[in-house]
């Protein structure tokens, strides 16, 4: 019998190799994360307020929403699944019960930071913080309603808002109140993110790579790896480039009346349905839809 996805997770954190995962938007990307050989998939919570709302990551999105495109890319998937679930979408009751819905579709991870409901992006402005003390009794009501080996990512954002000393106290409050991995948001050099795995060097470590603005220095994974990093999610490269591209492409189309000249970034009209498995599918058709 195949293990479930989060102990699959957690042997991989006990390995020697950092975890690279790139962040998946919608059931399609992560398809196209797996199919490039990634050990896991991150489900970016802004991404998938921008795929499937058009809208910021600035809270809008709710749980039910959330869940549906992780159960989709759960369901197309079979390597373990990391989802982005903002702050549990509120209190510690409502994590309770966020915990219980992820765990049914078979996450591996659940990741939960510490800022007030609604949130905002990690690497923008203007974020505010719960106290610790309710972050931690969140954390201790995961645990409570978790029926399973459903990992535990607790965030915290206080590097931008309180300063580096408040984000390395709340995130061993988190680790002691049972926090699986620990993910100290934006730091801002390379100097802040080796005091962060000296300084919390019993607990797995996240960190967040993200391109074209962020807060924190883009470094190859090999080094983050020395570094002490466990994980190092990439949540906005495959959206970024996604994006970049559509705009090409109807640019083309709009300058040109055609899409002859985009023709050599694009996938062929087999590798389009290849990508989703229309060949296995027609093989399922042919041994059980025959008459």
């Amino acid at each position: 019998m195949e293990q479930p996805r989060s102990t699959q997770l957690r042997k991989l954190l006990e390995g020697k190799r950092i975890i690279v995962a790139p962040g998946a938007f919608d059931a399609l990307s992560a398809r196209l994360v797996e199919q490039a050989g990634f050990p896991a998939i991150y489900v970016t919570g802004a991404g998938v307020a921008s795929s499937r709302l058009g809208l910021p990551d600035i809270g809008l999105a709710t749980m039910n929403e959330v869940l549906e495109a992780a159960k989709n890319i759960v369901g197309v998937t079979n390597v373990p699944v990391i989802c982005d679930t903002d702050t549990g979408y509120g209190n510690a009751l409502n994590l309770m019960r966020t915990t219980r819905e992820f765990e049914r579709i078979g996450v591996a991870a659940i990741q939960v930071e510490d800022q007030i409901t609604p949130k905002r992006c990690g690497h923008t402005e203007g974020k505010q913080l719960v106290s610790q003390e309710e972050m931690v009794r969140k954390i201790e009501a995961f645990h409570y309603a978790k029926q399973s080996d459903l990992v535990l990512i607790a965030r915290t954002d206080a590097i931008a808002v309180n300063g580096f000393d408040d984000a390395i106290e709340r995130a061993r409050a988190y680790a002691h109140a049972g926090a699986d991995v620990l993910f100290v948001e934006a730091p801002r050099t390379l100097e802040e993110m080796r005091r962060i795995n000296e300084l919390l060097d019993d607990v797995p470590l996240l960190v967040n790579m993200v391109e074209g603005g962020g807060k924190t220095p883009i470094v190859p994974a090999r080094e983050l790896e020395s570094m002490g990093f466990r994980i190092a999610i990439y949540p906005t490269s495959a959206w970024m480039a996604a994006i970049k591209a559509i705009q090409g492409v109807l640019e083309e189309l709009n300058e040109h009346g055609t899409t002859h000249g985009f023709a050599d970034r694009m996938v062929s009209f087999r590798e389009l349905f290849e990508v989703v498995g229309l060949s296995h599918y027609k093989a399922l058709e042919g041994k059980y839809l025959t008459l």
